[in-house]
C-alpha cells in the first residue's frame, strides 16, 4: 500500500469529489447527481483537506469557518475501502493544525458515524437543531 498524503485546498475536480462521495455512506446524504450543487459546495467551502493515494482521492474534509472561534465540519468522507487506517483521523487533525489553537470544530454527525466521533473526543451536544431547507421557518 502506498503512503496516503495530505493537502490542504481544492484542487480536486468536482468528478473526484462525486466519485469519492459516491464511495461511501455519505453519497447518499449528499447532491451527487446535481453536478452544479456540488461545485458550489465545493467554491463556497473556505478549508478543505484532502487525502490522496498517489492520484487517487481517497478523503476529504470540507468545512466552512471564521478561523478563530468555529469551524463547521460540512463533511468527512473516506473511501469505504480506505477506512479503519486512521484517514479520517488524520484530516481532522491536519485541520486542526492549520484552524490554530482556538478554534472549535463542530459537526452533524451521519447516523453510521455516530459512535465514531465520541473516539476522537468529541462530546455530544444536547442542543443542536436544524431546519431542512423544504420546511418553512414558523
Amino acid at each position: 500500500m502506498s503512503e496516503i498524503t495530505y493537502r490542504v485546498g481544492n484542487e480536486m475536480t468536482v468528478d473526484q469529489v462525486i466519485e469519492l462521495y459516491s464511495s461511501t455512506t455519505l453519497g447518499a446524504r449528499r447532491p451527487i447527481d446535481d453536478r452544479g450543487a456540488m461545485e458550489e459546495m465545493m467554491r463556497n467551502s473556505n478549508m478543505i483537506i484532502a487525502a490522496w493515494d498517489q492520484k487517487k482521492l481517497v478523503g476529504l474534509a470540507r468545512s466552512l469557518t471564521d478561523f478563530r472561534f468555529v469551524c463547521y465540519l460540512s463533511d468527512l468522507a473516506v473511501r469505504d475501502s480506505y477506512q479503519r487506517q486512521g484517514i479520517g483521523r488524520e484530516l481532522i487533525a491536519q485541520m486542526r493544525y492549520f484552524l490554530g489553537p482556538k478554534c472549535n470544530i463542530v459537526l452533524l454527525a451521519a447516523p453510521q458515524a455516530v459512535d465514531y466521533y465520541p473516539r476522537l473526543g468529541f462530546t455530544q451536544h444536547p442542543s443542536a437543531w436544524t431546519l431542512d431547507a423544504q420546511n418553512p421557518l414558523l
